[in-house]
């Protein structure tokens, strides 16, 4: 993908990096944008030599700042017609928009969000679709959708109140206002914040410490710790058993002991 295309794709050492490359735009969503992100989580769900996702903006002033206003919303209000291909298929196909946001699709692989500035509307949503979120200091995080009598649509009506107080969310969906990073560390929406410039190393540092370790037995740690959310204690423990059984009959889970024992790297594959 060339430096010009709105979201750059590399795979390095079982790590995909995907970079929402729209900086004069704030790294705003354009349908383009929406559909190349939701091929890029698609490419790194089919490789099998992806282990870990890492999602950041380029510049250092926005992650994203949601969807853009000049393109998408209109296009999906009916204020704009249809004007390209990337226009066409955000409107007819359902699982673009979906992809995009990690929502209503089982991502398994675990997604370390590297939030390099502001993070407003979808891209906050998107980053509440991470599975970890580091963010650089400086950053301000917001869902400012009910000023201009829209709502969030993305996941943040139905993510945010679990992963932080209710009060705080309910707050942050009924305002529009923003909160800065030391707040949203506070509150648990952020894992780490971090100077600006030590960002993307520490991202990469903490993707290459999940790499390491077996690809099959962290897929299914995300799974079932997803599907186990609200549900009565006792179906999470049954989930957690049967995920168990699996992990067990795997060779990777032969692996990992022998290799402790042996005081040597151990050697997943994945099965």
């Amino acid at each position: 993908m060339t430096a010009q295309a709105p979201l750059l794709f590399e795979v390095r050492d079982g790590v995909a990096l995907l970079t929402i490359n729209r900086p004069a735009a704030r790294n705003a969503l354009s349908p383009e944008t929406i559909c190349r992100l939701a091929d890029g989580f698609t490419a790194a769900a089919d490789d099998p030599k992806v282990r870990v996702v890492i999602l950041t903006g380029a510049g250092d002033k926005a992650f994203c700042a949601g969807g853009d206003l000049a393109l998408t919303l209109p296009l999906m209000s009916g204020e704009r017609a249809p004007q390209d291909a990337w226009d066409r298929r955000v409107l007819e196909d359902r699982q673009v928009m979906q992809r995009s946001a990690l929502r209503d699709w089982a991502f398994d692989k675990p997604v370390i969000a590297a939030i390099n500035g502001h993070c407003m509307a979808g891209g906050m949503e998107t980053a509440l679709a991470c599975d970890i979120r580091i963010a650089a200091k400086g950053a301000l995080f917001a869902l400012p959708e009910v000023k201009r009598d829209l709502i969030p649509f993305a996941g943040a009506l139905a993510r945010l109140p679990r992963w932080i107080p209710h009060g705080v969310a309910m707050e942050m969906l009924m305002t529009g206002d923003a909160i800065d990073c030391d707040r949203a560390l506070s509150v648990g929406l952020l894992n780490h914040v971090v100077p600006a410039e030590a960002l993307m190393d520490t991202a990469w540092d903490m993707a290459r410490r999940v790499a390491d370790n077996g690809p099959f037995a962290v897929q299914t740690v995300k799974r079932v710790a997803r599907a186990a959310i609200g549900r009565p204690i006792d179906e999470g423990f049954a989930l957690e058993e049967a995920a168990k059984e699996a992990v067990m009959a795997t060779e990777d889970a032969r692996e990992g002991p022998r290799a402790f024992m042996e005081k040597r790297n151990a050697k997943f594959i994945g099965e």
